[in-house]
């Protein structure tokens, strides 16, 4: 049953322009962060690609190598989100502009959204990864794809699960949806509306 809406969940459905993270928002999250700090040598809790960037060429060209190795890897695991086709087919049809930015590479981010069968919601221009922009929670991804759509940020959205798609939303002035399946939203300063299925996100 869903929750009655408030005026600003309201006007949130009415936007034209959304952008979605993928893993843990579109697509189940598998990704095992600390798995991956353990197998490049990063420290607990460190931002991966932000540690990476910081290092000299020489260093960071092989650890490159074995990120986007164990992203192929976790792409082949994907699963949609529940209610995940069913929000993305509703928003196409009433004409909505559709973007990806994701953190992932681009062949991880296409294996993902193939496997999920989530790659006909969107063009190739709409999907932005690492190196199409500086990566979240940098917000020019966002500004980028509102360019590329003639898009006002006033009746835009970014959707995600994780901080950083939060504070790149806010960076750049559009609206916010935390998608969190525990229903905890652990950043409401950050968030405009927090849901637990994107269900919710489907105006009927």
């Amino acid at each position: 049953m869903k929750l009655s809406l408030n005026q600003q969940h309201k006007n949130i459905l009415a936007k034209k322009h959304w952008i979605f993270d993928m893993d843990g928002t579109l697509t189940i999250g598998v990704h095992d962060f600390d798995m991956m700090r353990s197998e490049l040598g990063l420290a607990s809790g460190s931002d991966i690609l932000g540690t990476v960037q910081a290092m000299p060429q020489e260093q960071a060209a092989p650890m490159w190598e074995k990120i986007n190795a164990l992203e192929s890897y976790f792409a082949s695991l994907a699963k949609p989100m529940p209610g995940a086709y069913e929000l993305l087919d509703h928003l196409q049809k009433k004409g909505a502009n559709l973007g990806i930015l994701t953190r992932n590479v681009m062949p991880a981010a296409i294996q993902t959204l193939a496997i999920c069968n989530l790659d006909g919601f969107f063009t190739s221009q709409d999907i932005l990864d690492r190196a199409s922009c500086e990566p979240k929670p940098d917000p020019a991804g966002i500004q980028l794809l509102l360019a590329q759509w003639g898009a006002k940020t006033s009746d835009s959205v970014m959707v995600g699960d994780y901080l950083f798609d939060l504070e790149a939303g806010r960076a750049a002035a559009v609206s916010t949806v935390h998608i969190d399946t525990s229903a905890q939203y652990p950043w409401p300063q950050m968030t405009d509306w927090g849901i637990n299925h994107l269900n919710q996100l489907i105006d009927s």
